[in-house]
């Protein structure tokens, strides 16, 4: 019997197995895009605060100012690093499909853009683990953090925030991040992690591009000024993540505009200015 879009979008929101959870992601992707799963409402209530999605019993999870830093010079050091950004990804997997699972009024155009993060998400996720396996480590080895889903449940009740907040701030860093990282990497010869983060971060400047499309997308349709709207968020949210080095390249290629991207290099003057009232 075919199943419906929600009941399976919510069974892989919801499965805690870190073979399973991939693997439902990608299934709904695929049966979405064969006309295989309908958008019948009627087979789940609608949707309710999701304190937690389901997830593995480790990683344990602890604060980011917990989170140990280890140098790279170490196989244990690289385990370490790939472990963060695989946690990143399984995070990632669970914000895209709640994204389709919470936000029903929105078109299927936006659900097959989020399912298709989803299953994007999941093929990072099990590269980065295979590549752990391969290093002698598995996921769940290392503690993680939860900032990620935490994001997820502060903006729970607004798509047009969600669409703010979680692409285009914390996916946007990921841009930022990468290269830096690669060059570590590459200057200790680990040539197999490099050529992972290449795809993840091809990938990702597509993830944020949707971000940036939907948002705006939002905005135009509630007479909103989008730059204005995303400058007062940050404020709204406390968003302090931003400061640093910033990907130019990468986040015009995701279509963030030429003013946005001066008014982020000087986003502490901006949040003084805003937060005084200017």
């Amino acid at each position: 019997m075919t199943s419906s879009l929600y009941p399976a979008v919510y069974q892989a929101l919801c499965s805690s197995d870190i073979d399973a959870k991939p693997r439902l992601a990608s299934q709904c992707h695929q049966q979405w895009l064969a006309g295989q799963l309908p958008r019948a409402v009627d087979a789940l209530p609608l949707p309710h605060p999701l304190p937690a999605p389901g997830r593995p019993a480790r990683p344990q999870l602890v604060s980011p100012f917990e989170v140990p830093r280890q140098g790279l010079g170490s196989v244990a050091g690289r385990a370490g690093l790939i472990h963060a950004i695989a946690h990143i990804e399984f995070n990632a997997i669970n914000l895209a499909l709640d994204a389709v699972w919470r936000f029903r009024d929105m078109p299927d155009s936006f659900v097959e853009d989020w399912l298709r993060v989803a299953a994007e998400e999941a093929k990072h996720f099990n590269m980065l683990r295979e590549r752990l396996q391969q290093l002698g480590f598995d996921y769940g080895d290392f503690v993680g953090h939860n900032s990620l889903w935490q994001m997820a449940v502060d903006t729970d009740h607004d798509v047009m925030v969600r669409m703010a907040l979680v692409p285009r701030v914390l996916e946007a860093r990921g841009l930022d991040a990468v290269p830096p990282i690669q060059k570590k990497l590459a200057a200790l010869g680990d040539t197999a992690t490099v050529a992972i983060l290449d795809q993840i971060f091809e990938d990702e400047i597509g993830h944020v591009q949707i971000g940036n499309y939907w948002f705006t997308t939002l905005c135009d349709a509630r007479g909103i000024e989008p730059l204005a709207c995303f400058r007062q968020l940050l404020i709204d949210y406390e968003v302090d993540n931003l400061r640093g080095a910033y990907n130019w390249e990468a986040r015009r290629a995701a279509g963030f505009s030429e003013f946005e991207l001066a008014m982020l290099e000087d986003f502490a003057v901006t949040r003084r200015r805003l937060s005084a009232g200017a």
